[in-house]
Protein backbone atom coordinates (compact mmCIF):
# COMPACT_ATOMS: atom_id res chain seq x y z
CA UNK A 1 0.00 0.00 0.00
CA UNK A 2 1.51 3.53 -1.22
CA UNK A 3 0.95 6.37 1.46
CA UNK A 4 1.12 9.79 0.00
CA UNK A 5 3.70 12.28 0.96
CA UNK A 6 0.69 14.97 1.61
CA UNK A 7 -1.43 12.29 3.17
CA UNK A 8 1.87 11.97 5.90
CA UNK A 9 2.26 15.68 6.20
CA UNK A 10 -1.44 15.87 7.19
CA UNK A 11 -1.74 13.41 10.04
CA UNK A 12 1.58 15.01 11.22
CA UNK A 13 -0.59 18.87 11.00
CA UNK A 14 -3.33 16.91 12.22
CA UNK A 15 -1.97 15.86 15.25
CA UNK A 16 0.27 18.79 16.01
CA UNK A 17 -2.97 20.34 16.09
CA UNK A 18 -5.08 18.36 18.29
CA UNK A 19 -1.53 19.16 20.95
CA UNK A 20 -1.95 22.59 20.27
CA UNK A 21 -5.36 22.52 21.08
CA UNK A 22 -4.28 20.16 23.98
CA UNK A 23 -2.27 22.22 25.39
CA UNK A 24 -3.55 25.78 24.37
CA UNK A 25 -6.90 25.57 26.28
CA UNK A 26 -7.18 27.58 28.66
CA UNK A 27 -9.64 26.02 32.00
CA UNK A 28 -11.61 28.46 33.54
CA UNK A 29 -10.81 28.15 37.32
CA UNK A 30 -13.19 28.66 40.06
CA UNK A 31 -13.55 32.61 40.63
CA UNK A 32 -12.10 33.44 37.02
CA UNK A 33 -14.08 35.42 34.23
CA UNK A 34 -15.78 33.00 31.41
CA UNK A 35 -12.79 31.85 28.67
CA UNK A 36 -13.50 31.41 25.29
CA UNK A 37 -10.07 29.88 23.51
CA UNK A 38 -11.10 29.96 20.22
CA UNK A 39 -11.40 26.91 17.07
CA UNK A 40 -7.63 28.17 15.73
CA UNK A 41 -4.47 27.25 17.98
CA UNK A 42 -2.50 29.92 19.28
CA UNK A 43 -4.98 32.64 16.97
CA UNK A 44 -8.15 32.17 19.15
CA UNK A 45 -10.46 34.47 18.43
CA UNK A 46 -8.24 37.34 16.76
CA UNK A 47 -9.72 36.58 13.73
CA UNK A 48 -13.55 37.50 14.67
CA UNK A 49 -12.18 40.41 17.08
CA UNK A 50 -10.42 41.79 14.43
CA UNK A 51 -13.13 41.82 11.63
CA UNK A 52 -15.51 43.54 13.43
CA UNK A 53 -14.46 44.10 17.45
CA UNK A 54 -17.59 45.84 18.17
CA UNK A 55 -20.01 43.37 17.70
CA UNK A 56 -17.88 40.62 18.62
CA UNK A 57 -17.72 41.92 22.27
CA UNK A 58 -21.54 43.55 21.97
CA UNK A 59 -22.37 39.62 21.38
CA UNK A 60 -19.92 37.50 23.92
CA UNK A 61 -21.06 40.34 26.25
CA UNK A 62 -24.70 39.09 26.08
CA UNK A 63 -23.56 35.65 26.05
CA UNK A 64 -20.92 35.89 29.04
CA UNK A 65 -21.37 39.21 30.76
CA UNK A 66 -19.76 42.24 31.89
CA UNK A 67 -16.26 40.61 32.27
CA UNK A 68 -15.20 37.53 29.82
CA UNK A 69 -11.55 36.22 28.70
CA UNK A 70 -10.75 35.72 25.32
CA UNK A 71 -7.52 33.85 23.34
CA UNK A 72 -6.19 36.30 21.23
CA UNK A 73 -3.20 35.55 19.37
CA UNK A 74 -1.72 33.70 21.76
CA UNK A 75 -2.50 35.74 24.73
CA UNK A 76 -5.84 35.50 27.25
CA UNK A 77 -7.74 39.18 27.49
CA UNK A 78 -9.92 40.11 29.85
CA UNK A 79 -12.25 42.57 28.46
CA UNK A 80 -14.16 44.64 31.00
CA UNK A 81 -17.60 46.39 29.17
CA UNK A 82 -18.84 47.67 32.05
CA UNK A 83 -18.16 51.63 32.14
CA UNK A 84 -19.05 51.53 35.66
CA UNK A 85 -15.89 49.30 36.59
CA UNK A 86 -13.92 50.94 34.08
CA UNK A 87 -12.46 53.01 37.49
CA UNK A 88 -11.31 49.26 38.93
CA UNK A 89 -8.81 48.44 36.37
CA UNK A 90 -7.47 52.15 35.99
CA UNK A 91 -6.62 52.40 39.60
CA UNK A 92 -4.67 49.44 39.53
CA UNK A 93 -1.09 50.44 39.45
CA UNK A 94 0.06 48.07 41.93
CA UNK A 95 -0.80 45.31 39.69
CA UNK A 96 -1.16 46.23 36.00
CA UNK A 97 1.42 47.10 34.45
CA UNK A 98 1.05 49.29 31.36
CA UNK A 99 4.48 50.12 30.05
CA UNK A 100 5.07 46.75 29.36
CA UNK A 101 2.51 46.18 26.43
CA UNK A 102 3.41 49.95 24.99
CA UNK A 103 7.15 49.63 24.66
CA UNK A 104 6.97 46.61 23.23
CA UNK A 105 5.05 47.40 20.46
CA UNK A 106 7.08 50.36 19.87
CA UNK A 107 10.14 47.85 19.41
CA UNK A 108 8.30 46.03 17.62
CA UNK A 109 6.76 48.71 15.11
CA UNK A 110 10.23 50.79 15.11
CA UNK A 111 13.11 48.78 16.10
CA UNK A 112 14.58 50.41 18.56
CA UNK A 113 15.44 48.93 21.75
CA UNK A 114 13.61 48.94 24.53
CA UNK A 115 12.83 52.37 26.09
CA UNK A 116 11.63 50.31 29.70
CA UNK A 117 14.93 51.83 31.44
CA UNK A 118 14.13 48.58 33.79
CA UNK A 119 15.68 46.93 30.14
CA UNK A 120 18.90 48.71 30.70
CA UNK A 121 19.10 50.84 27.30
CA UNK A 122 18.26 54.20 28.94
CA UNK A 123 17.00 55.91 32.16
CA UNK A 124 14.70 58.54 30.58
CA UNK A 125 11.39 58.49 31.69
CA UNK A 126 9.51 59.24 28.30
CA UNK A 127 6.51 59.82 30.15
CA UNK A 128 7.46 62.83 32.12
CA UNK A 129 9.26 64.06 29.13
CA UNK A 130 6.15 64.39 26.88
CA UNK A 131 4.53 65.72 30.30
CA UNK A 132 7.71 68.13 30.32
CA UNK A 133 7.33 69.49 26.94
CA UNK A 134 3.84 68.73 25.27
CA UNK A 135 1.78 70.34 28.31
CA UNK A 136 1.26 73.11 30.43
CA UNK A 137 3.88 76.08 29.97
CA UNK A 138 5.21 73.90 26.73
CA UNK A 139 2.07 74.63 24.51
CA UNK A 140 1.99 78.46 23.47
CA UNK A 141 5.03 78.43 21.81
CA UNK A 142 3.45 74.97 19.81
CA UNK A 143 0.48 76.80 19.23
CA UNK A 144 2.33 79.73 18.27
CA UNK A 145 4.72 77.69 15.52
CA UNK A 146 1.65 75.47 14.38
CA UNK A 147 -0.36 78.81 13.58
CA UNK A 148 2.19 80.04 11.47
CA UNK A 149 2.91 76.91 9.84
CA UNK A 150 -0.65 75.72 9.38
CA UNK A 151 -1.19 79.12 7.39
CA UNK A 152 1.20 78.96 5.64
CA UNK A 153 0.99 75.60 4.38
CA UNK A 154 -2.47 76.07 3.61
CA UNK A 155 -2.03 79.04 1.59
CA UNK A 156 1.09 78.31 -0.61
CA UNK A 157 0.72 78.32 -4.21
CA UNK A 158 0.47 74.36 -4.65
CA UNK A 159 -2.80 74.46 -2.37
CA UNK A 160 -4.11 77.36 -4.74
CA UNK A 161 -3.38 76.82 -8.17
CA UNK A 162 -5.77 78.99 -10.00
CA UNK A 163 -7.44 82.35 -9.44
CA UNK A 164 -8.66 82.73 -5.76
CA UNK A 165 -12.28 82.95 -7.31
CA UNK A 166 -12.20 79.39 -8.81
CA UNK A 167 -12.83 76.10 -6.89
CA UNK A 168 -9.97 73.33 -6.09
CA UNK A 169 -11.10 70.02 -5.97
CA UNK A 170 -9.53 67.43 -3.68
CA UNK A 171 -10.57 64.83 -1.00
CA UNK A 172 -11.14 65.86 2.41
CA UNK A 173 -8.82 63.16 3.72
CA UNK A 174 -5.86 64.12 0.89
CA UNK A 175 -6.45 67.93 2.06
CA UNK A 176 -6.15 67.50 5.29
CA UNK A 177 -3.32 64.88 5.89
CA UNK A 178 -1.37 67.14 3.08
CA UNK A 179 -2.16 70.31 5.73
CA UNK A 180 -2.03 69.09 8.34
CA UNK A 181 1.07 66.96 8.21
CA UNK A 182 3.53 68.88 6.82
CA UNK A 183 2.51 71.54 9.16
CA UNK A 184 2.65 69.30 12.75
CA UNK A 185 6.41 67.85 11.17
CA UNK A 186 7.42 71.47 10.84
CA UNK A 187 6.29 72.38 14.39
CA UNK A 188 8.13 69.27 16.19
CA UNK A 189 10.82 68.71 13.81
CA UNK A 190 11.65 72.19 12.68
CA UNK A 191 13.00 73.63 9.19
CA UNK A 192 16.46 73.08 7.63
CA UNK A 193 16.38 76.96 5.96
CA UNK A 194 19.26 77.95 8.24
CA UNK A 195 18.12 81.50 7.39
CA UNK A 196 18.18 80.93 4.10
CA UNK A 197 14.73 81.98 2.49
CA UNK A 198 15.75 82.00 -1.07
CA UNK A 199 12.78 80.07 -3.60
CA UNK A 200 15.30 77.27 -3.88
CA UNK A 201 16.43 76.61 -0.15
CA UNK A 202 12.04 76.71 0.48
CA UNK A 203 11.61 74.05 -2.82
CA UNK A 204 13.87 71.75 -1.12
CA UNK A 205 12.48 72.13 2.25
CA UNK A 206 9.24 71.49 0.39
CA UNK A 207 10.57 68.57 -0.98
CA UNK A 208 11.84 67.31 2.26
CA UNK A 209 8.63 67.33 3.89
CA UNK A 210 6.92 65.75 0.82
CA UNK A 211 9.36 63.17 1.02
CA UNK A 212 8.70 62.41 4.55
CA UNK A 213 5.12 62.56 4.07
CA UNK A 214 5.48 59.66 0.92
CA UNK A 215 7.98 57.53 3.54
CA UNK A 216 5.20 58.30 6.42
CA UNK A 217 2.01 57.09 4.31
CA UNK A 218 4.08 53.99 3.07
CA UNK A 219 4.93 52.99 6.84
CA UNK A 220 1.73 53.50 8.39
CA UNK A 221 -0.12 51.30 6.32
CA UNK A 222 2.08 48.55 7.47
CA UNK A 223 2.34 49.72 10.99
CA UNK A 224 -0.96 47.38 12.44
CA UNK A 225 0.71 44.50 11.80
CA UNK A 226 3.71 45.63 13.33
CA UNK A 227 1.94 45.82 16.19
CA UNK A 228 0.34 42.24 15.88
CA UNK A 229 3.70 40.83 15.61
CA UNK A 230 4.52 40.40 12.26
CA UNK A 231 8.54 40.97 11.41
CA UNK A 232 9.06 44.45 9.54
CA UNK A 233 11.46 42.78 6.68
CA UNK A 234 8.37 40.70 5.42
CA UNK A 235 7.47 44.58 4.04
CA UNK A 236 10.20 45.67 1.37
CA UNK A 237 8.50 49.35 0.97
CA UNK A 238 7.15 49.87 4.66
CA UNK A 239 10.88 48.27 5.84
CA UNK A 240 12.62 50.48 3.17
CA UNK A 241 10.78 53.47 4.30
CA UNK A 242 10.64 53.29 7.78
CA UNK A 243 14.63 53.45 7.64
CA UNK A 244 14.30 56.60 4.93
CA UNK A 245 12.57 58.59 8.12
CA UNK A 246 15.16 57.23 10.11
CA UNK A 247 17.90 58.65 8.28
CA UNK A 248 16.49 61.83 7.73
CA UNK A 249 16.37 62.29 11.65
CA UNK A 250 19.98 61.29 12.89
CA UNK A 251 21.05 64.06 15.39
CA UNK A 252 23.72 64.88 13.13
CA UNK A 253 20.82 66.02 10.58
CA UNK A 254 18.62 67.43 13.33
CA UNK A 255 21.08 69.78 15.55
CA UNK A 256 21.42 71.62 11.78
CA UNK A 257 17.81 72.72 12.30
CA UNK A 258 15.95 75.43 13.29
CA UNK A 259 12.30 76.43 15.24
CA UNK A 260 12.65 72.94 16.72
CA UNK A 261 10.32 71.71 19.14
CA UNK A 262 11.44 71.84 22.75
CA UNK A 263 10.36 67.84 22.76
CA UNK A 264 12.86 66.84 19.89
CA UNK A 265 15.39 69.11 21.61
CA UNK A 266 14.98 67.52 24.87
CA UNK A 267 14.79 64.05 23.52
CA UNK A 268 18.21 64.35 21.50
CA UNK A 269 19.65 65.68 24.48
CA UNK A 270 18.31 62.78 27.04
CA UNK A 271 18.75 60.25 23.72
CA UNK A 272 22.66 61.06 24.11
CA UNK A 273 23.40 61.75 27.63
CA UNK A 274 20.92 58.98 29.39
CA UNK A 275 20.63 55.73 26.83
CA UNK A 276 23.58 53.50 25.05
CA UNK A 277 21.30 53.55 21.94
CA UNK A 278 23.46 53.87 18.91
CA UNK A 279 23.01 56.49 16.09
CA UNK A 280 20.26 54.81 14.26
CA UNK A 281 18.18 53.59 16.85
CA UNK A 282 18.14 57.05 18.33
CA UNK A 283 16.79 58.22 15.11
CA UNK A 284 13.96 55.16 15.16
CA UNK A 285 12.73 56.76 18.70
CA UNK A 286 12.23 60.32 16.68
CA UNK A 287 10.62 58.29 13.99
CA UNK A 288 8.03 56.62 16.67
CA UNK A 289 7.12 60.29 17.59
CA UNK A 290 6.39 61.33 13.99
CA UNK A 291 4.27 58.39 13.54
CA UNK A 292 2.46 58.92 17.43
CA UNK A 293 2.33 62.88 16.22
CA UNK A 294 0.38 62.07 13.02
CA UNK A 295 -1.11 58.65 13.27
CA UNK A 296 -4.76 59.61 15.21
CA UNK A 297 -4.68 63.52 14.42
CA UNK A 298 -4.45 63.35 10.64
CA UNK A 299 -8.04 60.73 10.38
CA UNK A 300 -9.57 63.22 13.88
CA UNK A 301 -9.06 66.20 11.39
CA UNK A 302 -11.07 64.47 8.63
CA UNK A 303 -13.61 63.08 10.24
CA UNK A 304 -14.03 66.78 12.06
CA UNK A 305 -13.73 68.68 8.43
CA UNK A 306 -16.12 66.35 6.42
CA UNK A 307 -19.30 66.43 8.92
CA UNK A 308 -18.72 69.93 9.73
CA UNK A 309 -19.26 70.40 5.62
CA UNK A 310 -21.90 67.87 5.85
CA UNK A 311 -23.87 69.66 8.36
CA UNK A 312 -24.83 73.25 7.07
CA UNK A 313 -26.30 73.48 11.41
CA UNK A 314 -23.01 72.71 12.39
CA UNK A 315 -21.02 74.67 9.92
CA UNK A 316 -22.77 77.81 10.94
CA UNK A 317 -22.28 77.39 14.25
CA UNK A 318 -18.52 76.82 14.17
CA UNK A 319 -17.73 79.55 11.08
CA UNK A 320 -19.96 82.25 14.04
CA UNK A 321 -17.35 80.89 16.89
CA UNK A 322 -14.34 81.36 15.14
CA UNK A 323 -15.22 84.81 13.30
CA UNK A 324 -16.45 86.29 16.75
CA UNK A 325 -12.86 84.79 18.39
CA UNK A 326 -10.79 87.02 15.37
CA UNK A 327 -13.09 89.95 15.61
CA UNK A 328 -12.73 90.10 19.76
CA UNK A 329 -9.17 90.37 19.60
CA UNK A 330 -9.61 93.07 16.40
CA UNK A 331 -7.82 90.03 14.14
CA UNK A 332 -8.89 90.89 10.18
CA UNK A 333 -9.07 87.69 7.96
CA UNK A 334 -6.59 88.14 4.76
CA UNK A 335 -4.94 85.52 2.45
CA UNK A 336 -2.43 88.21 1.15
CA UNK A 337 -1.04 88.72 4.42
CA UNK A 338 -1.81 85.80 6.70
CA UNK A 339 -0.72 86.53 10.41
CA UNK A 340 -3.71 85.08 12.31
CA UNK A 341 -2.94 84.26 15.52
CA UNK A 342 -5.20 82.11 18.44
CA UNK A 343 -3.80 82.41 22.32
CA UNK A 344 -4.22 79.09 24.56
CA UNK A 345 -6.97 80.84 26.08
CA UNK A 346 -8.53 81.34 23.41
CA UNK A 347 -8.53 77.91 22.37
CA UNK A 348 -9.85 76.44 25.47
CA UNK A 349 -12.51 79.20 25.26
CA UNK A 350 -14.24 77.57 21.78
CA UNK A 351 -16.47 75.11 23.27
CA UNK A 352 -18.70 74.80 19.84
CA UNK A 353 -15.05 73.43 18.00
CA UNK A 354 -14.78 71.24 21.06
CA UNK A 355 -18.33 69.89 20.69
CA UNK A 356 -17.71 69.29 16.91
CA UNK A 357 -14.35 67.44 17.36
CA UNK A 358 -15.39 65.17 20.27
CA UNK A 359 -18.49 64.22 18.29
CA UNK A 360 -16.48 63.43 15.50
CA UNK A 361 -13.84 61.30 17.77
CA UNK A 362 -16.42 59.59 19.39
CA UNK A 363 -17.89 58.47 15.95
CA UNK A 364 -14.19 57.07 14.83
CA UNK A 365 -12.20 56.19 17.92
CA UNK A 366 -11.36 52.83 18.12
CA UNK A 367 -8.38 52.79 20.72
CA UNK A 368 -8.09 50.23 22.95
CA UNK A 369 -6.77 50.21 26.32
CA UNK A 370 -4.48 48.11 27.80
CA UNK A 371 -2.68 46.43 30.95
CA UNK A 372 -0.59 43.72 31.43
CA UNK A 373 -0.95 41.70 35.19
CA UNK A 374 2.14 41.95 36.99
CA UNK A 375 1.68 38.77 38.78
CA UNK A 376 -1.56 36.70 40.01
CA UNK A 377 -4.36 38.93 42.03
CA UNK A 378 -7.97 39.49 42.34
CA UNK A 379 -9.44 42.29 40.40
CA UNK A 380 -11.93 43.96 42.32
CA UNK A 381 -14.67 45.60 40.57
CA UNK A 382 -16.88 48.97 41.49
CA UNK A 383 -20.30 46.48 41.49
CA UNK A 384 -18.41 44.28 44.79
CA UNK A 385 -17.61 41.30 42.18
CA UNK A 386 -14.05 40.05 42.12
CA UNK A 387 -11.99 37.94 39.85
CA UNK A 388 -8.86 36.11 39.98
CA UNK A 389 -6.79 37.15 37.21
CA UNK A 390 -3.50 35.09 36.47
CA UNK A 391 0.00 36.58 35.93
CA UNK A 392 0.53 38.34 32.04
CA UNK A 393 -2.98 38.50 31.46
CA UNK A 394 -4.06 41.59 29.51
CA UNK A 395 -7.16 43.24 31.20
CA UNK A 396 -8.50 45.85 28.16
CA UNK A 397 -11.21 48.40 28.05
CA UNK A 398 -12.47 48.89 24.53
CA UNK A 399 -14.08 52.77 24.77
CA UNK A 400 -16.11 52.31 21.07
CA UNK A 401 -18.94 50.05 23.50
CA UNK A 402 -19.22 52.69 24.99
CA UNK A 403 -19.27 55.80 22.41
CA UNK A 404 -21.51 54.00 20.52
CA UNK A 405 -24.10 52.90 23.93
CA UNK A 406 -27.56 53.93 22.83
CA UNK A 407 -28.29 53.95 26.66
CA UNK A 408 -25.29 56.86 26.69
CA UNK A 409 -26.41 58.52 23.68
CA UNK A 410 -28.75 58.70 22.29
CA UNK A 411 -29.42 57.74 18.63
CA UNK A 412 -25.09 56.74 18.84
CA UNK A 413 -24.97 56.43 15.20
CA UNK A 414 -26.17 59.59 14.43
CA UNK A 415 -23.80 62.79 14.15
CA UNK A 416 -25.08 65.38 16.20
CA UNK A 417 -22.30 68.40 16.73
CA UNK A 418 -23.75 70.00 19.56
CA UNK A 419 -23.97 66.30 21.80
CA UNK A 420 -21.34 67.93 23.89
CA UNK A 421 -22.77 71.24 24.60
CA UNK A 422 -25.16 71.34 27.62
CA UNK A 423 -28.34 74.04 27.61
CA UNK A 424 -25.58 77.48 28.27
CA UNK A 425 -24.09 76.57 25.01
CA UNK A 426 -20.75 75.95 27.07
CA UNK A 427 -18.74 72.46 27.62
CA UNK A 428 -21.53 69.29 28.74
CA UNK A 429 -19.80 66.75 31.14
CA UNK A 430 -22.72 64.76 32.62
CA UNK A 431 -23.79 61.66 30.73
CA UNK A 432 -26.10 58.70 32.16
CA UNK A 433 -26.30 55.26 31.69
CA UNK A 434 -29.00 53.87 33.72
CA UNK A 435 -29.74 56.86 35.71
CA UNK A 436 -26.13 57.25 37.06
CA UNK A 437 -23.70 59.60 36.36
CA UNK A 438 -20.73 58.45 34.38
CA UNK A 439 -16.95 58.55 35.39
CA UNK A 440 -16.16 57.71 32.05
CA UNK A 441 -18.08 58.78 28.55
CA UNK A 442 -15.43 60.09 26.38
CA UNK A 443 -11.96 57.99 26.32
CA UNK A 444 -10.60 58.34 22.98
CA UNK A 445 -6.95 59.63 24.39
CA UNK A 446 -6.89 56.58 26.71
CA UNK A 447 -7.32 56.19 30.60
CA UNK A 448 -5.73 56.93 33.77
CA UNK A 449 -1.34 57.40 33.21
CA UNK A 450 -1.90 55.44 29.72
CA UNK A 451 -3.73 58.95 28.44
CA UNK A 452 -2.26 60.46 25.62
CA UNK A 453 -0.02 63.20 26.94
CA UNK A 454 -0.12 64.79 23.60
CA UNK A 455 -4.26 65.24 23.66
CA UNK A 456 -3.82 68.91 24.49
CA UNK A 457 -1.79 69.84 21.54
CA UNK A 458 -3.51 67.01 19.19
CA UNK A 459 -6.75 69.37 19.76
CA UNK A 460 -5.47 72.80 19.72
CA UNK A 461 -3.99 71.51 16.15
CA UNK A 462 -7.44 70.34 14.98
CA UNK A 463 -9.23 73.59 16.42
CA UNK A 464 -6.16 75.88 14.69
CA UNK A 465 -6.63 74.33 11.47
CA UNK A 466 -10.54 74.51 11.37
CA UNK A 467 -10.45 78.00 12.74
CA UNK A 468 -8.12 78.88 9.73
CA UNK A 469 -10.27 77.06 7.28
CA UNK A 470 -13.52 78.11 8.33
CA UNK A 471 -11.64 82.02 8.03
CA UNK A 472 -10.12 81.35 4.85
CA UNK A 473 -12.30 79.49 2.53
CA UNK A 474 -15.94 78.52 1.04
CA UNK A 475 -16.36 74.43 1.23
CA UNK A 476 -18.71 72.38 -0.46
CA UNK A 477 -19.46 69.01 -0.74
CA UNK A 478 -19.20 67.32 -4.88
CA UNK A 479 -22.13 65.35 -3.58
CA UNK A 480 -24.27 66.81 -1.60
CA UNK A 481 -25.94 63.74 -0.46
CA UNK A 482 -22.75 61.27 0.30
CA UNK A 483 -22.92 59.15 2.65
CA UNK A 484 -20.52 58.44 5.73
CA UNK A 485 -17.78 56.02 4.67
CA UNK A 486 -17.70 53.09 6.47
CA UNK A 487 -14.48 52.76 9.31
CA UNK A 488 -11.59 50.98 8.06
CA UNK A 489 -11.42 48.30 11.04
CA UNK A 490 -8.00 47.32 10.07
CA UNK A 491 -6.60 49.57 12.54
CA UNK A 492 -9.55 48.62 15.54
CA UNK A 493 -7.39 49.00 18.66
CA UNK A 494 -4.86 51.84 17.61
CA UNK A 495 -7.15 54.95 18.21
CA UNK A 496 -9.06 56.96 15.58
CA UNK A 497 -9.88 54.46 12.18
CA UNK A 498 -9.62 56.08 8.99
CA UNK A 499 -12.12 56.05 6.50
CA UNK A 500 -12.37 52.79 4.10
CA UNK A 501 -12.25 55.83 1.10
CA UNK A 502 -11.79 59.48 0.37
CA UNK A 503 -14.36 61.95 -0.17
CA UNK A 504 -14.46 64.65 -2.89
CA UNK A 505 -15.17 68.28 -1.84
CA UNK A 506 -14.14 71.78 -3.17
CA UNK A 507 -13.20 74.85 -2.01
CA UNK A 508 -11.93 78.58 -2.67
CA UNK A 509 -10.96 81.59 -1.02
CA UNK A 510 -13.59 83.63 0.96
CA UNK A 511 -14.33 87.10 -0.86
CA UNK A 512 -12.75 89.71 1.65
Amino acid sequence: MVISVALIWAVVVGLCCCLWLILGIRRRQPGEPPVENGWIPYVGCALQFGANPLEFLRSRQKKYGHIFTCKIAGRYVHFLCDPFSYHSVIRQGRHLDWKKFHFSASVKAFGHESMDPSHGYTTENLHQTFLKTLQGDALPSLIENMMENLQSVMLQSNMLKSSSSEWEVDGIFAFCYKIMFESGYLTLFGQELDGDKTAARQQAQKALVLNALENYKEFDKIFPALVAGLPIHVFKSGHSARENLAKTMLHEHLSKRIKMSDLILLRMQLNDSLSTFNELSKARTHVAILWASQANTLPATFWTLFYLIRCPTALKAATEEVKKVFESSNQKVDPKDPQLVLTREQLDNMPVLDSVIKEAMRLSSASLNVRVAKGDFLLQLDNKESYQIRKDDVIALYPQMLHFDPEIYEDPLTYKYDRFLDENGQEKTCFYRGGRKLRYYYMPFGSGVTKCPGRFFAVHEIKQFLSLVLSYFEMELLDSEVKVPPLDQSRAGLGILQPKYDVDFKYRLKKQ
